[in-house]
């Protein structure tokens, strides 16, 4: 009887694992954006794998870098066809580029710079729309999504539409973003209060300390930005309101996301102001540095006490001109030390022995190497954080997106002096490279943001995952939901109240101007009566 007694608490127990195990393991829905934002959301779907969680990525036929590889190997890709190809795609991405990169605006070209950067994004944003009507339109494949019963949808803003695949399967939804342009999502959307007078707009290339001019270009830089996304989002707004059925907005869909998974930190970040469903994972993809490959390190390692220089320009850039080139590679050969430079173009002419060109680098290895001294970088977020990670001073060569406000954050910091591209000058490369390797405090400012980052109580990565399981677990973060959503524009600003307030002090003065009226009148005719007594 007790064998038997036994047996049966074991079952049990067997039982209740398995129920527990089950309960724990959640269905995800991926909507992912292309280029860096694919590169961090994969790390996010490669820890959620690893934790047992069912992993589904929706994929549309045009996608550039979204693609299986063998680390997300378990993860369910939904491919749908779409109208337009590969090169379609490709074409639009580099048109864009090269119209930040060659068009950085002035004081004088400020307006026109947001107004021809907006047609190009537009083209983006099209492309966007036609791939959400082509998944919507897949009858099919929104049958075998809605019968798999997600748990919640993980999306990025860039990438309009995740929210409305969301709404329409009845499922709570997340964001992982690096920023939009003005923080206008985040500002409209998801009201997180953003005052001008000390919270730089977005591609404003501002900081947090700004004089009276500087406050002046950062309002009007958070008007023209709103202005050139609200182009957008009335076409948004009636698409919205067609799928859904109803009167609805763009924002409103936004601002339903339960939390939002911001990819920086306060190593990185001005202080300033954020929602409790804001939270912060930035450094996600960041590992301890590997051995080098032999050949690598043998490079590495004949650079004596001197040490190494890295430089890359990121993976989605196109070459530098062969002119450009040739500076570069001139200004590099006049360092004693050793660069390891990803180039993927032609052979620079002026290339020196102390460098060596690479399709390919292994950049998180090479920063976290004791030998690396500094790293030339064009400021994405990724390789910004990598810096930070292993304490490495940068030299940023900015190119497009927010990458010049990437490294104007790292010069407030102390950590990184900023070069333009198109008026560099090999001496100017040269001296930049010198100064960060040469003046300790871009060092000592280097590895103080280091110990910052490390200096957390919860990995970046566990925080993501901790509060997509959240979601899953509590159907949604509801109670992080600020009142600010369900006010109109003018009760967020309080205009009701001071219009009510003002027109109490108006009918008060009123009333007392005319009380006084009649008792002065009261007071001149018994004046008068008394006289004439």
């Amino acid at each position: 009887m007790i064998f038997v007694g036994n047996m049966v608490v074991i079952q049990l127990l067997i039982l209740q694992v398995a129920l527990i195990g089950n309960i724990s393991c959640g269905n995800v829905l991926i909507w992912p954006a292309e280029a860096s934002h694919w590169l961090n959301v994969k790390v996010i779907i490669q820890e959620l794998l690893h934790r047992g969680h069912n992993v589904s990525i929706l994929v549309p036929t045009s996608a550039l870098l979204i693609k299986p590889s063998d680390d997300i190997s378990a993860a369910k890709f939904e491919v749908f066809p779409v109208s337009y190809g590969k090169d379609e795609v490709d074409s639009i991405f580099s048109n864009a580029i090269w119209a930040w990169v060659n068009n950085k605006p002035t004081t004088l070209t400020f307006y026109w710079f947001y107004k021809e950067l907006g047609k190009e994004v537009g083209k983006m944003v099209d492309l966007q729309k036609d791939i959400c009507e082509a998944l919507l339109a897949n009858k099919g494949l929104m049958a075998r999504l809605a019968k798999s019963k997600y748990d919640v949808l993980l999306s990025d803003p860039v990438a309009f539409g995740g929210d409305l695949i969301a709404l329409k399967l009845g499922i709570p939804f997340m964001y992982t973003l690096r920023y939009m342009p003005a923080s206008t999502i985040e500002r409209h959307c998801a009201k997180i209060p953003s005052p001008p007078s000390y919270v730089p707009a977005v591609l404003s290339e501002l900081t947090d300390r700004m004089s009276f001019g500087e406050r002046v270009k950062n309002v009007l830089s958070c008007h023209l930005q709103d202005h050139v996304f609200q182009t957008w989002f009335g076409e948004w707004d009636s698409y919205y309101s067609q799928v859904l059925g109803r009167p609805t907005t763009l924002c409103e869909a936004m601002g339903k996301a339960e939390i939002w998974l911001v990819r920086t930190y306060w190593d990185f970040e001005f202080p300033r102001p954020f929602l409790p469903n804001f939270q912060f994972v930035g450094g996600l993809h960041l590992k301890p540095a590997k051995p080098l490959p032999e050949e690598m390190e043998e490079f590495v390692q004949s650079s004596g006490e001197h040490g190494i220089v890295v430089f890359s320009l990121g993976t989605f850039f196109p070459n530098l001109t062969d002119e450009k080139s040739n500076m570069v590679a001139s200004a590099l050969s006049q360092l004693p030390q050793k660069v390891l430079w990803r180039h993927k173009g032609k052979r620079p002419e002026t290339l020196g022995e102390n460098t060596r060109i690479y399709d390919w680098i292994p950049q998180n290895d090479l920063l976290g190497h004791p030998k690396t001294k500094a790293f030339i970088a064009h400021g994405g977020i990724n390789g910004i954080y990598e810096a930070i990670y292993h304490g490495v001073p940068i030299v940023g060569i900015p190119l497009f997106s927010d990458q010049h406000d990437n490294i104007v954050h790292m010069k407030a910091k102390g950590m990184a002096v900023e070069l333009d591209l198109q008026t560099m000058k090999a001496e100017d490369l040269l001296e930049a490279v010198k100064a960060v390797i040469h003046n300790p405090t871009y060092k000592e400012n280097a590895m103080r943001l280091s110990q910052i980052y490390h200096d957390q109580p919860i990995k970046p990565l566990d925080r993501a995952v901790f509060w997509i399981e959240f979601v899953m677990r509590h159907k949604g973060a509801k109670h992080l939901r600020v009142a600010a959503h369900h006010l109109t524009w003018y009760q967020y600003h309080s205009l009701d109240v001071f219009v009510f307030l003002i027109s109490c002090m108006a009918v008060v003065t009123f009333i007392a101007v005319k009380c006084c009226l009649f008792c002065c009148r009261k007071c001149g005719r018994v004046l008068r009566k008394t006289k004439t007594e």
